[in-house]
């Protein structure tokens, strides 16, 4: 076996390549490979198609969450592997050769995957309302040795308005730490950094040169220690992040037409998934539209379908999602697409009075669909930083508080993802200038499986 590490750099497409020198450097001669996502091209579908080499409709991740029919919940960014419903790529090394080991850092659905070694972000919630940054690890006390070495993880640097370069560069130190003492015959590593910026500010925005550059360094860090251990590197991105101007409040579309129930509960509204007769669970460019009686599946299908001028891309009913390789359980009845510049939010309030006090919050668990406004502060608060500083001085103080501050103004989001027909120069990419077979120009990213394989097991490999 060849030791392999797989770097995943969030966004990376041919046109931000030009700002990342040492990227360049790697692959060399070799022009980059265009990936295929799958649909929805979102974190959790696209990661789990590449390391199970299938598609959604097989490992039944249908995007970065869903609706639980039993529990009548809309479920987003749950972290356990027993989700993914196909084997993955260590499963398949270890049968091949039992002393394979593999190191999972920070690539989605990691806790309790049947890896040797995996860190994942786990914050504490305590029972006061307190959020505090902390990570999930295996073996346990990995937990432990890291945060004593490396610092405490920067959750707040990972997402929210103050996601920044610092949660990579610790993702980086602590892959370098885990391979330095445990040398796992495959290595895993997820950068997030450009997945802030880009949705943030937008991929055309001055800033984005700077935000590749960072990012680049520290793939440079990785690539010069694997370098030192002979580690043959891939390095991908998951999808291409492109401009956007509007959002489409799907949930709103269906409120107004009657098919969205709300629950009041002490002056802010929640979204009644059980007693709705349809909803839309959206996640970036892609929205889930689940119909509880199929008796109004024709009037809700009619009623997307006149969003095709207003919007909407694509309407995908049955025959739609298996062409997509999207027909599981968990998928919705209906699939919408966005436009190009376009993006579903997951509002369902009719004024912002009525939104829930989460709506306000950092809350990737409570909110019922992705909500990228997460990214900023409520331009309207005054003085921001002394605001959150006195709410987290009154929280350790021991008082209840809320960290109210995200702004409910979607037209701040300048960029998303989750389509899959995009201009050829912002599509996800792959470099592998090691790779042992000769790789066409595009592939399919359920093709990173085998990609991943062929670099650890074939014999006859040799460092170009």
């Amino acid at each position: 076996m060849h030791p392999t590490a797989v770097i995943l750099v969030v966004g990376l497409n041919r046109t931000l390549l030009q700002h990342a020198p040492r990227l360049r450097a790697f692959a060399g001669s070799t022009p980059p490979h265009r990936l295929k996502p799958v649909l929805p091209a979102v974190t959790c579908s696209v990661q789990a198609s590449m390391l199970t080499g299938v598609p959604p409709a097989q490992h039944g991740i249908v995007g970065n969450g869903w609706y639980n029919h039993e529990q009548a919940e809309i479920q987003f960014w749950k972290q356990s592997n027993r989700l993914v419903q196909a084997p993955q790529v260590w499963e398949t090394a270890r049968r091949r050769d039992p002393s394979f080991t593999c190191a999972q850092m920070f690539w989605w659905y990691n806790m309790y995957a049947k890896v040797d070694w995996a860190v994942t972000p786990r914050p504490i919630y305590k029972a006061d309302g307190r959020k505090l940054p902390d990570i999930h690890t295996h073996p346990a006390d990995l937990r432990t040795q890291l945060q004593e070495e490396l610092g405490q993880f920067p959750l707040f640097n990972f997402w929210g308005p103050m996601s920044s370069i610092a949660s990579s560069r610790w993702i980086t130190d602590a892959t370098i730490w885990v391979h330095e003492r445990h040398r796992p015959t495959l290595t895993l590593a997820y950068l997030p950094h450009l997945d802030y910026a880009l949705q943030k500010f937008g991929p055309e925005h001055p800033s984005i040169p700077g935000e590749v550059a960072a990012i680049d360094a520290q793939v440079g860090r990785l690539l010069d220690h694997f370098a030192q251990h002979s580690v043959r590197p891939i390095v991908l991105s998951e999808y291409g992040i492109e401009p956007v101007d509007q959002a489409i409040p799907i949930n709103r579309i269906l409120r107004q037409a009657g098919l969205l129930e709300v629950r009041e509960e002490q002056g802010g509204e929640l979204l009644d998934a059980g007693a709705s007769r349809a909803f839309a669970v959206a996640d970036h460019q892609v929205a889930h539209v689940y119909v509880n009686n199929p008796a109004d599946l024709p009037r809700v299908r009619e009623l997307c379908r006149g969003l095709l001028n207003a919007g909407v891309e694509e309407v995908l009913d049955a025959p739609g999602k298996i062409a997509c390789g999207l027909d599981h359980a968990r998928t919705g009845d209906l699939v919408l697409v966005a436009a190009p510049r376009r993006w579903f939010s997951y509002y369902y309030w009719l004024t912002d009075a009525q939104a829930p006090d989460f709506a306000h919050m950092v809350e990737i668990h409570r909110k019922p669909g992705y909500d990228p406004a997460e990214l900023f502060v409520d331009p309207r608060i005054t003085l921001p930083h002394l605001q959150i500083a006195w709410k987290l001085l009154r929280r350790k103080l021991g008082f209840r508080t809320l960290l109210d501050v995200i702004s409910l103004d979607a037209s701040l989001v300048r960029g998303s993802h989750g389509r899959v027909h995009q201009p050829a120069d912002i599509q996800p990419i792959l470099l592998a200038p090691h790779a042992p077979v000769e790789l066409p120009e595009e592939l399919p990213c359920t093709a990173v499986c085998e990609v991943i394989l062929e670099h650890i097991f074939d014999t006859n490999f040799g460092l170009k």
